[in-house]
This record gives C-alpha cells, sequence and structure tokens, in this order.
C-alpha cells in the first residue's frame, strides 16, 4: 500500500487559520494550498487533491440502522468523508455526492459537541467511531488528527473511542496517553478477495503488523470481517486470515469482531461495473432485503457465518462476535442464540467494553433512546 500525500489542499475560507490546516501546512510542504469561499459538492474527481470545509451539521450520528436488523448501538464520529483506498465494493461511490477526499476543518466545534454530549449523560457508555464515511487513519501521517482525539478520550470515564483502518498507519499512535480507552480496528478479508477487491489497502500481513504494534502499546484491537464475500474456496482464505490474525495478537486484546456478508443499494451495481469491470463480486447470488439491499441468500450468509464461529469459538469462546446487520433468524441458525436474549446487540457490545477494557463501569444508563427503543426492539 502507498498513500501519497495530496498535492493540492483546498481550504474554505471559514476554516483558513484551524489547527488542521496548520497541521497540513506543516506536514505538506511541498503541496499548493489553495483558499476559497466555498467547495463545490460537484467537483470532478482528483485523487490528488484534499477538500478541508467547515462542517455545519451534527458531527454526533448514531449506526444507519434499521428496525428489520440488529443493530449495534454504534455512536458514530463525523470527520470527513471518502477514501481513496478504491476497494471495488465501497458503498461510498453511491452514498456520497462528492468524489474527492474531504476533512472538516472545524475541530474545535466536533470536540466542544463531543464534550457536551457525553456530559449530558454521564451515566451511559458511550461507544464511538471514526471509520464509518472515510478511512480513520488514511491521512492521519499529515493531520496528526489522531493525536487530539486519543488523549481527549483518555480523559472521558463513559467512553471509548474505534479507529477503523484498512492501512498500517500507525505511527502517530506511537507516544501518545490513550488511557485504554482507544481501540484500533481494522478490517479484514480472505487472501484472495484482498488481493482482488481492495488492490490499494495494506495486504493482510502489514495490517496485523500493525494491529501488533498497537497491542504492544497498550491499544485495544477489533477486526471486522465485512463484508465477507463468497467465492471458490472461501472456507480456506477466511480460515487462513483467521490463523494469521492469531498467530499475530493475543485474543485476549481482542474486544470484538464482527462479521457482515456482502450487501449493498441495487444501484451500487451498475457503479462497481462501471468503475471496476473486472470484479465478479456484483454478479452473485442476491436477493432485495428488508432494508431494501442486495442481499446473498439466506442459506449462503448462515454458512458463512457458521464457519467463523465456530473457528472463532475454538480461539476465544469469551470473545464477543457479533453479526452486522443481520436479523434474529439468522443469529439463532449461526450462533445458536439471538441478541435479545443477552440483553440485546448494544448491551453484549457494552459488555465486551466494561469486561474487556475496563471502561465504563458505572454506566448503566438503558436503554439508549437515540439509538433503541422498545417500540424498535431491534435497533
Amino acid at each position: 500500500m502507498i498513500v501519497h500525500p495530496p498535492k493540492k489542499v483546498l481550504i474554505e475560507a471559514e476554516v483558513a487559520n484551524s489547527p488542521l490546516v496548520k497541521n497540513l501546512r506543516e506536514r505538506l510542504p511541498s503541496a499548493g494550498f489553495e483558499i476559497v469561499e466555498r467547495v463545490s459538492d460537484r467537483r470532478e474527481a482528483d485523487p490528488e487533491v484534499l477538500e478541508i470545509v467547515a462542517f455545519r451539521g451534527r458531527f454526533i450520528k448514531t449506526c444507519p440502522g434499521t428496525r428489520h436488523y440488529c443493530c449495534c448501538g454504534y455512536r458514530i464520529l463525523h470527520f470527513g468523508t471518502q477514501c481513496s483506498l478504491d476497494c471495488t465494493y465501497c458503498i461510498l461511490q453511491a452514498y456520497l455526492n462528492q468524489p474527492n477526499l474531504r476533512l472538516f476543518g472545524n475541530t474545535p466545534d466536533m470536540f466542544r459537541e463531543l464534550e457536551e454530549e457525553l456530559q449530558s449523560h454521564p451515566r451511559r457508555l458511550y461507544r464511538i467511531g471514526t471509520g464509518e464515511f472515510t478511512d480513520s487513519l488514511l491521512l492521519d501521517p499529515w493531520t496528526g488528527f489522531s493525536r487530539d482525539l486519543i488523549p481527549f478520550f483518555a480523559r472521558q470515564p463513559n467512553a471509548v473511542v474505534e479507529l477503523k483502518t484498512k492501512t498500517y498507519s500507525v505511527g502517530c499512535l506511537d507516544d501518545l496517553e490513550h488511557g485504554g480507552h482507544t481501540i484500533v480496528a481494522w478490517s479484514l478479508n480472505a487472501p484472495e478477495i484482498r488481493r482482488r477487491e481492495e488492490s490499494r489497502a495494506a495486504g493482510i500481513r502489514d495490517r496485523l503488523s500493525a494491529a501488533r504494534y498497537c497491542a504492544e502499546r497498550g491499544y485495544w484491537l477489533a477486526f471486522h470481517f465485512d463484508p465477507m464475500i463468497h467465492h471458490e474456496n472461501w472456507r480456506q482464505g477466511y480460515g487462513e486470515t483467521l490463523d494469521r490474525l492469531f498467530d499475530a495478537v493475543d485474543p485476549g486484546r481482542v474486544v470484538y469482531l464482527s462479521l457482515g456478508a456482502f450487501r449493498f443499494m441495487p444501484e451500487l451495481k451498475a457503479v462497481i461495473q462501471a468503475r471496476h469491470p473486472q470484479s465478479r463480486i456484483p454478479y452473485g447470488e442476491f436477493i432485495r432485503g428488508l432494508d431494501d439491499k442486495m442481499r446473498y441468500f439466506r442459506d449462503i450468509r448462515v454458512e458463512l457465518y457458521s464457519f467463523m464461529v465456530e473457528r472463532l469459538r475454538k480461539v476465544d469462546p469469551d470473545l464477543c462476535v457479533y453479526l452486522c446487520m443481520e436479523g434474529e433468524d439468522i443469529w439463532r441458525e449461526s450462533f445458536g442464540f439471538s441478541p435479545e436474549e443477552k440483553g440485546g446487540l448494544p448491551a453484549m457490545l457494552d459488555r465486551a467494553v466494561k469486561e474487556r477494557m475496563k471502561v465504563g463501569l458505572h454506566c448503566d444508563e438503558w436503554p439508549l433512546p437515540s439509538v433503541w427503543t422498545p417500540e424498535s426492539r431491534q435497533c
């Protein structure tokens, strides 16, 4: 994986003097910087351009689940959009209306909103992540964002932050006071899928080396096999990645691990066909799910999950393993239980954080009104 530094930084005037822009000017001495009144949402794609804008919405969002599938109760810290790793299956291709990497320059506003939210519910445990609309660490060598974010969360008794990535950009995490409140997470896949569909991302070996590096410095870890893609010899491929994972890191350092079969908005198929004509993944056996996304047939999903669950239970029967956006029936067939039998999926993940990380031990506020309600018990 080679992530090239941006050659041009386009900055909205409102955030021209922000700490983020100051960092970029220091760490990108050869880049061209241009200040404009407003960055257009429909500029032509240019992989060498980074856009810095003033964000005017809410920085903290809830996981975009649906009432038909079990949702994790995750909170998203929205600090930027788009990703240049260009994985063939990436939903951002069809979801966002602007093609360039974009970061929000008004980070002081973001931290104020974070602090207000966390202090408003001191008895609530917050699991917050930054990897929903972009890769958490892709630009970290130049932004230094983690050097502000991680110490901030180290001071929060009721919150943890998850940084999800497909890179090995962990150098900025080396000497930070994280207080055991940061989870560094990697998306993983079978080796063949990594080569075919994630060609610009770091290799499996490099991701796991970075994970070991973080674990040695006291960070907690998580891993996400999502999307799992059904392909020839998938058992061998996913089994190999699992073996390499637990050869590299102690399972006791892993807070949780998620599984999710490939699913996509119907319009993404045409985008993949146009941008990645060599990819075969849109041509699997799919049906439209209750959330209107295309999903593998039920039997295929259960087969994928059951294989992984069996292997993971042999490694660490106490590891919190969960399904991303699946119904209770699929849970029962794959795990032998449903999340509702254990208090709901958010409660399962909260327990994993409390028991492994020892964070939020005194947090007991439940339910989370903005994530889970009795009228929508699965989300």
